[in-house]
């Protein structure tokens, strides 16, 4: 593993040097992708680091997703915004994330959780846009540190209760007593509030609104997993208190995400109604998990590569038509198709994406979901539906309303895009539809790793 946390600390060094930092990124992604040959469930071990799949799926797209990042956040090293301050607060992250994703120990894999959070409100506060942003900064804090708190006082008592802390080790510890549904809950509630779950999802769309295009694109392409990943770790030690409790999950989780899908309908803040579609789709995610299925774990796995990709591509666009339009307002940034032509094929493709339209990889994740839920019940099959129409209405119309229209009176000119940004809307698309092509692999790997 320290073949991957060396370079991001080098690369700290070199944060001053914006093209060489983007450069170091490029090459450390391109690394990680060519480092998966083994057959092995785990490997890379040694400083209670290690990989196995899942870790190193989601340690590609951190990488992937950061290196995205410092390309996007050009304007940060054009109006000289402390940019040296900025690759190393990204650098940072990354390196948080690395650890949290490989980390054998569940006391490092918490310390390293709650450590993600610093660097993201100094993005938050230090490049946010409004003054609000410190208001958001406070509420994705609380919300993170109340519910974390119950979860360290549950591996605390899991070390006293069974003597060890190593993940790989763990079991089925739990009766089905009192005192078991409160070490089950304060177990679980901290990676709800992170994935987030309706109900404790009120910090994502303020985070989101107020963050700069790098807090967003961070926040939906790589944090909103961490608490997917968490549950998948933490889950196998309460399989029986959870089995008892999943109709709790999937029901708030689906009712949720029609109510969000419904809210989604009303937003006319582009970046507001893109954090919301993440709620919905993070709904599906928990679910598929909660259910205890092996369609379940490998359609949520598949849904959070995809959302992390398309729903960063998207959070991106919506960051380029605030740098020209100065809002990110559909009333005022109607008519898109007339003042940014070249940009209307990616905000199709990409929103295509977003309501899990093949070849992408969210519709493959999404079928995986739904045949694991509709296996589990057959009364979900009226939430699944319900949910997957209102994704393809609220994506329509976040799709028609900013492209068709009348434009904008002030806005009389055409404005096309730049090569950059050509090239991080490409390569958010190209892995989102090109990784379709390589999922029976990724069924074979699930498996293994299930059995």
């Amino acid at each position: 593993m320290l073949k991957l946390l060396v370079p991001v600390i080098l690369l700290m060094k070199f944060s001053s040097n914006w093209k060489t930092s983007q450069l170091g990124l490029g090459i450390l992604s391109g690394f990680v992708g060519l480092s998966c040959f083994h057959n092995m469930s785990s490997y890379a071990l040694g400083f209670n680091l290690g990989l196995d799949y899942i870790s190193y799926v989601m340690i590609y797209l951190s990488v992937w997703i950061v290196f995205l990042i410092i390309i996007a956040s050009e304007r940060v090293k054009s109006l000289n915004s402390f940019y040296s301050l900025f690759i190393s607060v990204n650098l940072a992250l990354l390196l948080s994330l690395l650890v949290t994703f490989s980390s054998l120990n569940y006391l490092v894999f918490y310390i390293s959780f709650e450590v993600s959070l610093i660097p993201t409100l100094m993005l938050i506060l230090g490049w946010g846009y409004q003054p609000e942003r410190i208001q958001a900064g406070v509420y994705m804090l609380f919300y993170t540190l109340t519910l974390s708190l119950p979860l360290l006082g549950s591996l605390l008592y899991m070390y006293y209760y069974s003597g060890s802390l190593m993940i790989l080790l763990s079991n089925c510890l739990l009766g089905q007593d009192y005192l078991s549904s409160i070490w089950y809950f304060s177990s679980v509630l901290a990676f709800l509030v992170k994935l987030p779950m309706y109900m404790f999802h009120l910090w994502l769309p303020k985070a989101h609104v107020e963050a700069p295009v790098a807090g967003s694109m961070i926040l939906a392409g790589v944090l909103l997993k961490l608490g997917g990943y968490g549950l998948i770790r933490v889950l196998g030690m309460f399989q029986k208190m959870s089995l008892n409790f999943s109709w709790v999950w999937v029901s708030v989780s689906l009712i949720g995400g029609i109510l969000v899908s419904l809210l989604c309908l009303r937003q006319v803040d582009m970046k507001s109604l893109i954090a919301y579609s993440s709620v919905v789709h993070m709904s599906m995610v928990l679910s598929g998990l909660m259910v205890f299925s092996w369609w379940g774990l490998m359609g949520a796995v598949v849904v959070m590569v995809g959302h992390g990709l398309c729903s960063s591509g998207l959070f991106c666009l919506a960051n380029m038509v605030y740098e020209r339009v100065g809002s990110r307002s559909l009333l005022i940034s109607k008519g898109l198709l007339s003042f940014m032509p070249s940009m209307g094929l990616w905000w199709f493709l990409l929103s295509v994406g977003n309501m899990a339209a093949p070849p992408t990889l969210n519709l493959f994740g999404e079928i995986s979901l739904i045949v694991s839920l509709v296996s589990w019940s057959k009364v979900t099959i009226l939430g699944l539906i319900l949910l997957s129409f209102f994704s393809a209405a609220y994506t329509l119309y976040l799709y028609s309303l900013s492209q068709h229209g009348n434009i904008f009176y002030g806005l009389y000119a055409c404005s096309s895009g730049k090569v950059r940004e050509y090239l991080v809307l490409f390569l958010h698309w190209f892995p989102l539809n090109i990784l379709m092509l390589s999922l029976s692999l990724v069924n074979g790997v699930l498996y293994l790793q299930m059995k």
